[in-house]
């Protein structure tokens, strides 16, 4: 079998299933794990979000699509070398990863019609399911249900933990404007001991007003803008709020408890790594119980705080 992922959850699950040598192209946010950066990139952005600003990248999105243009582009060369038997991609989000119109382009100039499977999971579950989908697939259903089961685990001892006082929580996906953190988000919150607010599970993300982050006076402030780590994050922060004479009336502010994650490795992506996410949500909303939990370096900051690392 020869395999192509338009999606990097499906990349990294890939390599974790042991299955890459069948993995004959992915796209430029295939990043992890490293060595998927030396596989041929049959997708890549128009938008150069490493040196844009937040709102230089939404208006650059936004004018994109409203005009009726790609913000991803297929590398048609690459694809014909690539001549996957399967195509791996995603209808959850049309700007986080290549979506419907890429992979119509793509099955239209194979001369060798592909099998596409395409993920659009909501929730946790949803991740979970497709781990054991593609463990299916890809004839590894022994290793698949391992990591589900071992996924199921963590879940389960992040939650067991939690009955005590829940603070009210607010997920940010972006900063400038601000977005809503939607699809597994507000289950993850839910799950590590929030409240969360504003944000509904399984449903879309949203733009916000300023007011509706006032009106619901989150104790806790998580951003996790999408695609970007934590230090990212922070850089944004001090550059976009910091400052904001509104925005330090907050409780959450006023309490130091505003806090940026790697987004791009743990929360904007259906990936397995979510789950490193949840356990991430639990040592911020609740120290207390987790307080030897590993997560990985760099994985979130308090940014009014003892910064964590």
């Amino acid at each position: 079998m020869r395999i192509v992922s338009f999606l990097p959850s499906a990349t990294e699950l890939i390599y974790e299933l042991e299955s890459q040598d069948l993995l004959y192209g992915v796209t430029h946010e295939c990043k992890y794990p490293s060595e998927a950066q030396a596989k041929p990139q049959i997708i890549n952005s128009v938008v150069d979000s490493d040196n844009l600003s937040s709102i230089e990248i939404d208006n650059q999105i936004c004018q994109s699509l409203n005009k009726g243009k790609e913000i991803f582009i297929l590398n048609e060369k690459k694809l014909l070398e690539a001549n996957p038997d399967l195509i791996i991609t995603q209808k959850t989000c049309e700007v986080c990863a290549a979506h419907v119109n890429q992979v119509d382009k793509a099955v239209s100039i194979l001369p060798r019609k592909p099998t596409v499977y395409s993920m659009d999971p909501h929730n946790l579950d949803g991740i979970l399911t497709f781990v054991t989908e593609i463990g299916d697939i890809l004839e590894r259903s022994k290793k698949s249900e391992y990591i589900r089961l071992k996924l199921e685990e963590r879940i389960s001892h992040v939650k067991k933990k939690i009955n005590r006082k829940k603070p009210k929580v607010l997920a940010i996906e972006w900063i400038e404007p601000f977005f809503t953190a939607g699809h597994w988000i507000p289950e993850m919150v839910e799950y590590a001991g929030g409240i969360n607010l504003i944000s509904e599970k399984e449903q879309r993300s949203r733009k916000m007003d300023f007011d509706e982050i006032q009106k619901s006076d989150p104790e806790i402030i998580i951003f996790m803008p999408c695609g970007f780590n934590a230090k990212r994050t922070f850089e944004e922060y001090n550059k976009i709020l910091k400052n904001n004479q509104e925005w330090s009336q907050l409780q959450a502010v006023k309490n130091k408890k505003i806090f940026a994650v790697d987004a791009n490795s743990f929360f904007s992506k259906p990936s397995i790594r979510t789950i490193t996410g949840l356990e991430i949500l639990a040592k911020i909303i609740h120290p207390e119980y987790f307080e030897d939990l590993f997560v990985p370096k760099n994985s979130h900051y308090n940014i009014l705080g003892p910064i964590w690392v």
